[in-house]
């Protein structure tokens, strides 16, 4: 995989991790105003997560990196987004792709003693265009 870099979170957590992954996934969005996007296609997603926290787990870790492989990559890879019920009242657009994964991980790392946080997720839809999700301080899943 080509070295991605993405925009950098300010915080003052002790540790931060990144995970790089990929997954194919298709999607179309119900709406005539979506112009090509409204036709079934699909993409090579290239996500990366951006998790930060003071402490570690008793293994010395912030997150074992497979628990957030698992999350994402489990979950979306080789499906039609559509058919997911977190995408029943919200077409699976990059943006709530991104906002999805990132309430998803964050509702993973809420189980765990050490409590690290989501700061951001991007996902690169295409080699030109990626939205970036970052939950505001305070949000009810952070």
């Amino acid at each position: 995989m080509l070295q991605q870099f993405y925009p950098q979170v300010p915080h003052s957590y002790t540790f931060e991790l990144n995970k790089d992954m990929h997954l194919a996934a298709a999607h179309y969005i119900d709406d005539e105003r979506a112009g090509n996007c409204q036709n079934m296609h699909g993409h090579t997603y290239f996500i990366n997560v951006t998790i930060a926290g003071d402490e570690l787990d008793e293994l010395g870790f912030l997150v074992d990196f497979k628990r957030l492989k698992q999350i994402v990559h489990k979950r979306y890879d080789h499906t039609l987004l559509n058919q997911h019920a977190e995408f029943s009242n919200r077409p699976p657009t990059t943006e709530e792709v991104s906002r999805q994964i990132g309430e998803a991980v964050q509702a993973e790392l809420n189980t765990l003693a050490n409590k690290p946080v989501c700061l951001q997720v991007v996902v690169r839809e295409t080699p030109t265009s990626y939205v970036v999700f970052r939950p505001k301080q305070g949000d009810s899943h952070a």
